[in-house]
């Protein structure tokens, strides 16, 4: 759905029309399973090369900068020890104006939304501080018609100094490429609360209607059942400073948190896209 259809639009004085960036040659680089490209330089004008090149993926998962106005760094523990580290530049978070910052994350959403198969989605990673910008600006990409669902990532952290409420969750905003086609998506599941089971065991619920088609009552079936499907809000830990998957990247996410994603929006053999890449934890997981 182009731009102009959607009725929805963000307007900051400014605001520059989307050019985009300009393909080029790219370096790439393999690792250890030929299936995973790596490619180094500019993921906008990245984004236009495998668009060129007919590249279609079925989930694009993108993790950009917070807009935190900071540069952030990688701590490195040589041979893993902990007593000993040094910290390199990772990525610089600080922009012009907020505006700036808004104007990079949609030039890039509309060239990812280019590669998106018919039932493949995007989910944007952000944070409370710019995620109502972002969800407008993606309606503005997407079309109205296109928002999936808003992902509310909740966690526990060492608490920080305050007057508010501590701020424990992240924003993952998914879109499907098109709205008229069946997305790819497999249901995941939750065990039952402790209440359900108590009260109707570990089997299928059904319910039974009336004659005007409301609900009477509910009854069990012989079927065990899968449990609760899989809400919008998952409570998932940050990485431990200790845990064997942490690599000193500042901004890391769990892979427990990829592999949920993953393993709902995709199928065995689908392209995933991560067009930041950062510590490189959607890589493992789709490995």
């Amino acid at each position: 759905m182009p731009p102009s259809s959607v009725g929805v639009r963000l307007i900051w004085p400014g605001r520059p029309e989307r050019q985009g960036a300009p393909a080029g040659e790219l370096r790439r680089l393999r690792g250890g399973d030929p299936r995973i490209r790596l490619i180094h330089g500019d993921n906008a004008g990245a984004l236009r090369t495998l668009a060129r090149d007919g590249v279609r993926v079925a989930l694009a998962y993108l993790d950009p900068p917070f807009f935190t106005g900071r540069e952030h760094t990688l701590v490195e523990r040589p041979g893993g020890r902990t007593d000993e580290s040094t910290r390199v530049a990772a990525f610089d978070d600080r922009w012009d104006s907020l505006e700036a910052y808004l104007e990079s994350l949609v030039e890039r959403v509309a060239l990812t939304r280019e590669l998106l198969l018919p039932e493949g989605c995007l989910v944007l990673h952000v944070d409370p501080r710019t995620s109502h910008y972002l969800k407008v600006l993606c309606d503005e990409v997407f079309g109205v018609a296109s928002f999936a669902s808003e992902i509310v990532w909740r966690y526990r952290r060492w608490p920080s100094k305050t007057l508010n409420f501590q701020r424990v969750h992240d924003v993952l905003l998914r879109y499907v490429r098109d709205p008229r086609t069946k997305p790819r998506f497999c249901q995941l599941y939750e065990p039952l609360a402790a209440s359900t089971q108590k009260t109707w065991g570990d089997r299928k619920q059904r319910a039974v209607v009336g004659t005007d088609g409301r609900r009477l009552r509910s009854s069990t079936t012989a079927d065990p059942t899968p449990g609760t499907p899989l809400g919008d809000v998952w409570d998932i830990g940050i990485i431990a400073p200790v845990a064997k998957e942490r690599t000193g990247y500042p901004t890391q996410k769990p892979e427990a948190l990829l592999e949920r994603l993953i393993t709902s929006c995709t199928e065995p053999g689908d392209l995933v896209l991560d067009p930041y890449h950062g510590s490189g934890t959607t890589s493992v997981v789709i490995e």
